[in-house]
């Protein structure tokens, strides 16, 4: 009943892990196909291509799998339980973990999650390809400093209105094997240990036949001094969250079960109903039949990180672009001839590429590598221009290094060897353009190396921008659990200035070790050397060389750059390590993954601003989790792009779409405000003025806005009936037509606005299709809304189908008049649903 769990030699059970990752890949156990942050998968507004992501990622998830069992390895991380989705509403921006889910709309959410979790299961009559667990279990949007002791208590009405549909999703259409409860309070009881939602929410109202896991450590929450306060040690925390319906534990408290069974505090039948839960779903994967009985026990690791797998997260991050603003079709560019200037912290950063929770890429595209590749007929400059965030490092770019004295070719010599300590001959030689790798949990990080201990060497000269003192850093790859050894040592002109060695016995390390200084006195190029061994049973091998660069100094070097250019693309935004879970991060603007102001940091609109004075047109890439305030960007730059965290094929995304062989389609699945000063305090779970549904403001972008190459438009709308009685379904139907000279996908979206009471919406989507369309073709489009989607909830948390008037609208983004087709109908009567 812990997520580690013992082998029972006495029946022949293995030992066997529960945790494992699948949000956007398969996570944390070497190459595996990385798709875009959920974010940007919801973004696509395309829910049968998450189903073919869930299909994709189960099936990378059983070729581990097998291959593990092959092996004999039943470590973290290799199981077939993934605890994915994260399907929490992504109420306010300033959570550091929205990039995680699919955004702010419960029923958008609900769509996906629900493709998503049957592409994880799988098909099969008897056997689950793996088990889903979406997650966290409710009312959980931040913020990460408090998670572990916060008390939501959201209404009634926006329990059951956006905190729920989702989650009631996953068990009723979906068929989700298990739930992830989260770590804070709902209305004064932890979520790992509330009855409400485990006993009378999930079991009672909807049905739940699949077992209960906990966040890492969220039973500790219970009565560590950190936490809620709520038991007075680890047997009681132990009892209340059983007792409440929890069947597993990730991390060690359940093993005081055994002292609370015989100090009477719960039941053994308690432990009997938790056992046979977590049992049913180990029997349902097949971990106890036959292998050949099992069809998924025949994928073999070949599948994993394939090139179908390759292909597939291209198309997703090519759907996931969306189009913020191109004046006077400025895109696409035509650069036959030209100088694009390349510009930004985040243009050659393969963090912004992964996001969280990340799988391993195996051939990561850097948007300036993507661009060098698809611009062949244009000449590339590239400059990092600023660093995210005042204070802050980040990779030390390729513009720093050459091979040698002689050489033209920015990057370092790199010589691998097959032992962690450079003996024999190396079995790879070649120029790395920086020092920025993943191979965590690796088989081969290279043709020839065993992931398990090899050591590289880079040389050749760095020349910095100024004379000056300047702090670098190197950032190992995350692990946990750890036993490796991480050793690196960094030489300046001959002469050693920085080494580390890791410590074995850590059982978790983050990836920050100390930084070290740098003194130049001129700019003439200095000879360098970076030597890094690797040993490990398994997991964290990887390592990044960081700056915190000199502000002004950077600055002027883009400008450089942009005036020798005839367009300037820059690459703009956030990374991981600025947003995301409980991180460690207080700089102006960001606290403990959460961010205190949505603005683009200081540094990078100083930047844009900088490269909008030279008068060079300018294209805005930003590349991000959660909505970014650009307003600066909005009047001044030509065009922005919102390209997200895009995955492993990202560059290649954002080069295809810039230059118009891919038309962008995506849509925002979240509201982009203004300013942080329309938002309401962050710890308020009210849903009044959040979101689109209720947000009373102007935002910068609307949810489901995005626009294309070409043009869309609507006509003859028609529903199945003016006059509904409560409980009937509503048909709806429109013609879209491409009306512009390039083919396209088009996203047809259907908002519902309801008779208005206290706690109506202004409109809430019911319904979408996102659709491919060539240059004067029409399509038409069929809507079935059933009862539940054209009912709401009341201020008790009722929901019921109610008489009125509705209106309904049917376009390319929310109502607005001139972009879509509307009408009304009306209901009779009332209709009450379950909850």
């Amino acid at each position: 009943m812990v997520n580690g769990a013992p082998a029972i030699p006495r029946l022949g059970i293995p030992k066997y892990d529960w945790w494992n990752e699948g949000l956007h890949g398969v996570a944390r156990s070497g190459y595996a196909t990385v798709f875009p942050q959920a974010m940007g998968m919801a973004a696509t507004w395309d829910t049968p291509l998450l189903g073919e992501i869930g299909t994709t990622i189960s099936t990378e998830a059983r070729a581990k799998y097998n291959q593990a069992m092959h092996d004999d390895l039943h470590s973290i991380y290799f199981g077939l339980t993934i605890w994915s989705p994260n399907i929490n509403i992504f109420r306010d921006p300033r959570w550091g973990r929205g990039q995680e889910t699919y955004g702010e709309d419960p029923y958008l959410t609900g769509r996906l999650g629900v493709a998503f979790v049957r592409g994880l299961q799988g098909d099969d009559p008897k056997y689950l390809k793996v088990a889903a667990t979406p997650k966290h279990f409710a009312v959980h949007s931040g913020p990460e400093s408090t998670r572990h002791k916060f008390n939501a208590q959201p209404s009634a009405h926006d329990l059951a209105d956006t905190y729920f549909p989702a989650f009631r999703a996953m068990v009723k259409d979906a068929d989700a094997a298990s739930i992830m409860c989260s770590y804070n309070e709902v209305d004064g009881d932890p979520a790992c240990g509330n009855k409400m939602l485990l006993q009378q929410t999930l079991r009672e109202d909807w049905g739940f036949k699949g077992y209960v896991t906990s966040d890492c450590g969220a039973v500790d929450d219970f009565f560590m001094s950190y936490g809620h306060h709520y038991s007075p040690d680890a047997e009681h925390a132990a009892a209340s969250a059983l007792l409440a319906g929890m069947d597993l534990n990730c991390g060690n408290t359940y093993e005081v079960l055994t002292k609370a069974v015989k100090d009477g505090l719960v039941p053994e039948s308690a432990i009997d109903t938790a056992v046979k839960r977590d049992f049913t779903a180990r029997f349902k994967l097949g971990m106890f039949d036959p292998a050949e009985d099992v069809p998924y026990n025949r994928i073999p690791f070949r599948e994993d990180d394939s090139a179908a797998h390759q292909a597939l997260a291209l198309r997703t991050a090519r759907e996931s672009m969306v189009l913020l603003k191109n004046d006077d079709s400025f895109l696409p560019l035509k650069p036959e001839g030209k100088t694009i200037a390349v510009i930004g912290p985040n243009a050659a950063s393969l963090i912004a590429l992964e996001g969280n929770y990340n799988a391993v890429p195996s051939h990561p595209v850097l948007p300036v590598d993507g661009l060098r590749e698809e611009f062949h007929g244009a000449k590339i400059l590239y400059a990092q221009g600023s660093s995210y965030a005042a204070g802050l490092s980040v990779p030390a770019p390729r513009t720093l290094f050459h091979p040698s004295d002689a050489a033209a070719e920015e990057g370092l010599k790199a010589e691998y060897f097959a032992s962690s300590d450079f003996t024999g001959k190396p079995v790879a030689t070649r120029v790395d353009a920086q020092i920025d790798f993943d191979w965590n949990g690796t088989l081969h990080p290279l043709a020839g190396l065993d992931g398990k201990a090899f050591s590289a060497r880079w040389t050749g000269t760095i020349t910095p921008p100024t004379p000056g003192d300047y702090t670098f850093g190197v950032w190992l790859a995350n692990c946990y659990p750890c036993g490796d050894r991480e050793h690196y040592v960094v030489k300046l002109d001959g002469k050693e200035v920085a080494t580390f060695t890791s410590n074995e016995k850590e059982e978790a390390r983050d990836s920050h070790t100390p930084d070290f200084h740098l003194n130049f006195t001129d700019t003439k190029p200095h000879a360098i050397e970076i030597e890094y061994a690797h040993s490990a049973p398994l997991f964290g091998a990887g390592l990044t060389l960081t700056w915190q660069p000199p502000v002004e100094a950077l600055r002027a070097q883009a400008v450089k750059v942009a005036e020798k250019s005839d367009v300037v693309v820059a690459f703009v935004g956030l990374t991981s390590n600025l947003e995301g879970e409980e991180l460690q991060v207080h700089v102006d603007g960001f606290a403990g993954g959460d961010r205190t102001d949505i603005h683009l940091p200081k540094e990078q609109r100083d930047l844009l601003e900088a490269l909008g004075a030279t008068g060079k047109p300018l294209v805005v890439v930003l590349m991000n989790g959660s909505a970014l305030a650009v307003d600066w960007a909005q009047q001044h730059a030509r065009a922005i792009l919102e390209a997200w965290y895009p995955g492993e094929a990202g560059g290649t995304a954002i080069a295809e779409t810039l230059e118009g062989k891919n038309n962008p389609a995506g849509r925002l699945p979240v509201t982009f405000y203004a300013s942080t000063d329309q938002l309401p305090p962050f710890d308020d779970y009210a849903m009044k003025n959040r979101t689109y549904r209720y947000f009373t403001g102007t935002p910068l972008y609307g949810f489901g806005y995005g626009l294309s190459y070409t043009h869309f438009a609507y006509s003859d709308l028609q529903l199945s009936a003016e006059k509904l009685n409560a409980g009937d379904t509503l048909k709806v139907s429109a013609e879209v037509k491409n009306t512009g000279s390039r083919e396209g996908d088009e996203v047809a979206e259907l908002y519902l606005t309801p008779p208005k009471t206290d706690v109506s919406p202004i409109h809430a989507l019911e319904s979408f299709q996102r659709i491919h369309l060539a240059p004067g073709e029409s399509r038409r489009v069929e809507f079935e809304l059933s009862p539940r989607q054209l009912s709401q909830v009341d201020d008790k948390g009722n929901r019921s189908v109610d008489a009125g008037e509705y209106g309904i609208f049917v376009g390319g983004q929310q109502p607005e008049e001139g972009k879509g087709i509307s009408s009304t109908f009306h209901i009779a009567g009332q209709q009450a649903l379950p909850r």
